[in-house]
């Protein structure tokens, strides 16, 4: 590639980029940040792209669907670590999505900042996070499912939930968002708007019942100790620290979503700017409100072996906002608070796994590229890409009916994937001395860029391997920890198409500013 290097653009001092010009579209059509011709329309504005962020992130009910796997050990405070560990890296993220504002988000950025290792560093980085999302998908129709098997539970004392109870409602929560997504393209940011509403509304709603009825009509509150002091290491590990630095999984599980904005970068006017300001609303959002929902629901605990027995069967929720509420009318309307923003997450999850595929196989880097790379032009959007995640999610389901095991092993990958991907294209970024982009309208200047990289390359680089230890021992089949095992076969799997398709694959190239077929508001 070619140096190019211009004093209105570039300050003396300022890094500088290899890029090269796409050539003009024969039929005059405009481009975008990717180089491709612009396909989707930008349906989006900032209000709705912030609340696709909370919305998809979705923190408040992530961390409580997942409480009971770090109940014992500091919930609160590996909140509040992996939360700051998580800034930086999404400030890294929100840096290059400033700089190169297209929907490949991580699989673009890898290419380009790992300059002549650019191809593969590009295309495993953006599987593993097509990969990862997809992942992600399946997870949330599950935790949906099973909110909605609790939600019936609750009235029906004498029910005793099954798998394919489950299935059942993850088959609907699937196919209907899927739907959703197909045929209701210029309606999406008006849903995703109102689940910026719903996820606001609910956490406040919540916090004020669960903090107000223990002492009505629940059991009481929980006390100071259990919630700010008691530490039980019951998982067989001898030491403490280590347990904190596991449990810490459970945070990621609700913060490490920085780029799901990232990926409607071609559907939101100026995205070099309207991204980061959505990555930094996601954070400041999340974490205001997951905070302080996660203390109001401890004080609600009673009797902690009751929410951990029960939560094997259904929504680790259902039963803390019962003991919260002493009545199931009260557990039913908590229970729909969750539900409603969590529902249009799927939605969310969707747009943000098919734009992936969808632009992986622009680039023909995935198999019958041709088909799934096609925009319909009756619908607008990446139809066969969205489909394909629908049948994908659907597969994963059955795993779900026959083993949840082997679905948990699965989905529990999630978190490794996509954070693999983002070292991918941040490690190199830091590499080459933050020298292979342009600066965009976020960028972090002299050493705070340097510094906030090399944290965020230092605290994946270490919690890749955590996160990957069971989490409890001794271990057995049902409890061991597969991350390891599935991010492995999955990576034998990409790296297999990775040496059967490299000869017909080019990969991203960073597009010059001043290119004159570019699209309005491409950046």
């Amino acid at each position: 590639m070619e140096n190019t290097r211009t004093s209105s653009e570039v300050g003396e001092k300022e890094p500088v980029s290899t890029a090269v010009a796409y050539p003009a579209s024969p039929n005059g059509e405009l481009i975008n940040a990717s180089g491709h011709r612009q396909q989707l329309d930008r349906n989006f504005g900032i209000v709705s792209i912030i609340c696709y962020a909370i919305t998809a992130g979705n923190c408040w009910v992530s961390l409580g669907g997942t409480i009971t796997v770090a109940i014992y050990n500091g919930v609160i405070y590996e909140f509040i670590v992996v939360s700051v560990f998580y800034w930086l890296v999404g400030a890294s993220i929100a840096e290059l999505a400033s700089s190169m504002p297209t929907a490949a988000g991580v699989y673009h950025w890898a290419s380009i900042t790992a300059g002549k290792y650019g191809r593969p560093a590009g295309f495993f980085a953006g599987w593993w996070n097509f990969l990862g999302w997809l992942l992600a998908l399946a997870s949330v129709c599950q935790i949906v499912g099973a909110q909605t098997v609790s939600m019936y539970a609750a009235f029906h004392p004498e029910f005793v939930a099954e798998q394919w109870h489950v299935f059942v409602s993850f088959l609907v929560i699937t196919w209907v968002s899927c739907a959703t997504v197909l045929l209701a393209n210029r309606l999406l940011p008006m849903c995703e708007s109102l689940g910026g509403f719903f996820t606001i509304v609910g956490v406040f709603i919540t916090i004020i019942v669960c903090a107000a009825m223990p002492s009505t009509s629940g059991g009481g509150h929980a006390s100071n100790n259990f919630v700010w002091k008691d530490w039980v290491n019951s998982t067989g590990y001898t030491s403490d620290g280590f347990v904190f630095l596991l449990g810490m999984l459970n945070g990621a599980f609700a913060v490490g979503t920085p780029d799901i904005t990232t990926h409607l970068a071609e559907e939101i006017p100026k995205p070099g700017m309207n991204i980061p300001k959505a990555i930094l609303a996601q954070y400041v959002i999340g974490f205001s409100t997951t905070f302080f929902y996660v203390i109001t629901i401890l004080y609600g605990i009673t009797d902690l072996d009751t929410v951990l027995e029960e939560s094997t069967r259904y929504f680790p929720l259902a039963p803390i906002y019962r003991q919260a509420t002493g009545s199931a009318g009260g557990t039913l309307g908590l229970l729909i608070l969750s539900f409603l923003p969590l529902f249009i997450a799927c939605i969310g999850l969707y747009l943000t796994a098919s734009r992936t595929f969808w632009t992986l196989a622009r680039d023909n880097a995935t198999p019958f590229s041709r088909f799934f790379s096609q925009v319909s032009p009756r619908y607008r959007n990446p139809a066969n890409a969205i489909l394909l995640c629908a049948v994908l999610t659907t597969v994963l389901g059955c795993i779900y009916v026959g083993s949840k095991t082997a679905f948990s092993a699965f989905v529990g990958s999630f978190i490794v994937l996509t954070t693999l991907s983002y070292l991918t294209a941040i490690l190199p970024h830091l590499l080459y001395k933050r020298r292979n982009i342009r600066p965009g309208w976020f960028w972090m200047k002299g050493p705070v860029g340097f510094v906030v990289n090399g944290i965020s390359v230092a605290y994946i680089a270490v919690f890749i391997v955590i996160f990957c230890f069971p989490f409890a021992l001794p271990t057995d089949p049902e409890t061991m920890n597969y991350a390891s095992l599935i991010t492995g076969g999955l990576t034998v799997f990409v790296a297999a198409f990775w040496f059967w398709r490299q000869k017909d694959y080019v990969g991203p190239q960073q597009v010059v500013l001043s290119d004159e077929m570019m699209a309005k508001d491409a950046f």
